[in-house]
């Protein structure tokens, strides 16, 4: 009887997001709130117990962690850490952020988490987004394999680079984009949207994927005449 309340309850509020294919109403904006609310306490929960614990509590305070709470798994045996008590200063003050006279301490942490992200993200991105970009065009325009010329392999390569080309003439802005400069840009444009179309089908076929999953969810509790039950 559970497992049917729980998944009439699942099918239910599937169904009322998807009141809002019809228009905006009530039942949507009570499954989108319930859904926000849910979410936001469990993942603070499972942020709690997953993170402040272990790389908190668990590396200031390794031996009092690991016997009050044992099943975060923390090493009672780990020296202690405590330059881990400056990350949880900077969280506090992000709380005060919530206290209108004392707010203003929060841009510090604010200030040191943005800038600390930037940092370590900035190689991150640079060699995933930028060297690899240039890596993959710095490249032979004709390929040869192990049985001589190989042509699909030449074909993407040349394809690839006049793609690159073509991409960054459209930005270059110092000349008028006409004559060849102009059908390199136009070319160029179109690059760009089967790029951008790319990227959006990629992104349509998740949603899609989800919408799959709780289609299939509804067909199983109404297979049956009375569902579940």
């Amino acid at each position: 009887m559970a497992d049917a309340i729980v998944a009439w309850v699942a099918a239910l509020m599937t169904l009322m997001i998807f009141s809002f294919l019809y228009k905006d109403n009530p039942f949507y904006k009570f499954a989108e709130h319930l859904f926000v609310g849910v979410s936001a306490a469990y993942w603070m929960v499972v942020g709690f117990w997953t993170t402040l614990v272990p790389n908190l509590l668990g590396k200031v305070w390794p031996g009092w962690t690991a016997s009050t709470f044992p099943f975060v798994g923390v090493d009672p045996n780990t020296p202690s850490n405590w330059y881990y008590i400056f990350a949880g200063v900077l969280g506090i003050l992000l709380l005060t952020r919530l206290i209108r006279p004392i707010a203003y301490l929060s841009r510090w942490a604010l200030a040191f988490i943005v800038g600390w992200a930037a940092g370590t993200n900035l190689t991150r991105y640079l060699q995933s987004d930028f060297i690899k970009q240039v890596d993959n065009t710095i490249r032979p325009i004709i390929e040869i394999g192990d049985g001589g010329f190989a042509l699909v392999p030449t074909v993407t390569s040349i394809v690839i680079v006049f793609g690159v080309l073509c991409g960054l003439v459209y930005f270059f802005f110092s000349k008028p984009h006409t004559g060849v400069l102009g059908g390199a840009s136009r070319v160029g444009i179109w690059v760009l949207m089967i790029t951008f179309g790319a990227s959006f089908g990629y992104t349509v076929m998740a949603r899609i994927s989800l919408l799959t999953g709780r289609m299939e969810s509804l067909i199983e509790i109404f297979r049956a005449p009375f569902g579940p039950f």
